[in-house]
């Protein structure tokens, strides 16, 4: 049985940066180039990767593994602390060259975005050569490569980013999305995790085409509205806009240590760190906050949070030491402590807090 594609006529386009971080170390240090490298943290702490070049990949070393299994699967392997405020300039480089082709760009995070391209009439109106040019600029301003997947929705374009990397380009048609997503196995489409394939797999799903199979209300009555999404997503629907304005939610920095640790002087002083590196990424984002939460993870990988609301915004990163203390207290402390994160939500932009003019003066 074959589905019925009826999709919109929008052109949307998913730039994805290769290695990114990995690759922006290979580019400033020339002798890294060509070398295993993970840029993440300590392997012989609790490290995790947070990026691994395509040398070190051919060892199945990948992202959010640790660095200490990392160093086991390729012992030659060379390991960088992550320069974030570099990754965030290239990346803020990389936003302008977007934006320079169209205002409809949404961020997902530092290496990937979507771009709306949809009746552009630049490089003859070609989604397919708009993404070549983008990729193009990309490697002449900063000498770094992209993969770039070109669709009529935002599901398609980021799976078809995949296809070509590193360095390629992939295109999904409306002729060719429904052949395309009845071979795909579930786990690559985006929005399905692993919990949920493996519901799926019990379900003799591993497919599209058995998805598409599936009635929707089967599929929301086992996923709730989640599987309505499932459901249009097999049959090559996603609606979702290009959204090129994202509000932030909340700004936050969390850290895990080596050792647990139980001292609270130590604790203290690690939270006052983390503060800080909220409190800043905060005002560079021209932000205020009302809401303040301490995140504590356990050695046995348990975690709880706790958080204060206040009704004037927080002025510095010092007035929220005496919050921070009173939720620090509240925290049971049974078990010795191996993360400790702050966050800060409930945000406006700072300029609301500009003060009113004064008319006596």
């Amino acid at each position: 049985m074959t589905a019925s594609i009826n999709p919109s006529p929008r052109k949307i386009i998913h730039i994805d940066m290769d290695a990114f971080y990995a690759s922006v170390e290979q580019r400033d240090f020339p002798e890294l180039r060509g070398k295993p490298l993970v840029v993440g943290g300590d392997p012989n702490g609790r490290g995790v990767v947070a990026a691994a070049s395509y040398e070190v990949r051919k060892f199945g070393v990948r992202s959010a593994m640790s660095c200490y299994e990392a160093r086991k699967r390729c012992p030659d392997v060379v390991f960088v602390r992550p320069r974030f405020d570099v990754y965030r300039a290239v990346s803020s480089d990389i936003r302008s060259i977007m934006h320079r082709l169209t205002p409809h760009v949404e961020p997902l995070s530092l290496d990937e975005a979507y771009l709306d391209v949809t009746g552009l009439q630049f490089q003859q109106g070609s989604a397919t050569l708009m993404a070549n040019w983008l990729r193009a600029q990309i490697l002449e301003q900063t000498g770094l490569t992209a993969s770039a997947g070109v669709s009529f929705n935002k599901m398609l374009a980021k799976i078809a980013s995949d296809i070509n990397k590193p360095n390629g380009t992939a295109i999904i048609t409306p002729a060719d999305a429904d052949a395309f997503i009845s071979t795909l196995p579930i786990e690559r489409f985006h929005g399905i995790g692993k919990a949920t394939a493996t519901r799926l797999h019990a379900m003799a799903v591993s497919n599209g085409a058995d998805l598409r199979r599936i009635p929707a209300a089967v599929l929301v009555q086992e996923f709730g509205k989640r599987g309505q999404f499932y459901h249009d997503i097999a049959h090559g629907r996603d609606e979702r806009p290009v959204k090129s304005e994202r509000t932030h939610k909340s700004v936050g920095s969390e850290t895990t240590f080596r050792d647990n640790l139980s001292d609270n002087d130590a604790l203290r002083a690690q939270i006052y760190e983390q503060n800080d590196d909220a409190f800043g990424q905060m005002q560079k984002k021209q932000l205020i906050a009302y809401t303040i939460t301490l995140k504590i993870k356990y050695a046995d990988f348990t975690q709880i949070t706790r958080s204060h609301t206040l009704s004037t915004a927080f002025s510095n990163a010092n007035s929220a030491h005496y919050w921070l203390d009173k939720l620090f207290l509240d925290i049971p402390r049974d078990l010795p402590i191996r993360l400790v994160g702050v966050t800060y939500s409930s945000l406006t932009p700072a300029t609301q807090l500009l003060p009113q003019l004064n008319l006596f003066e």
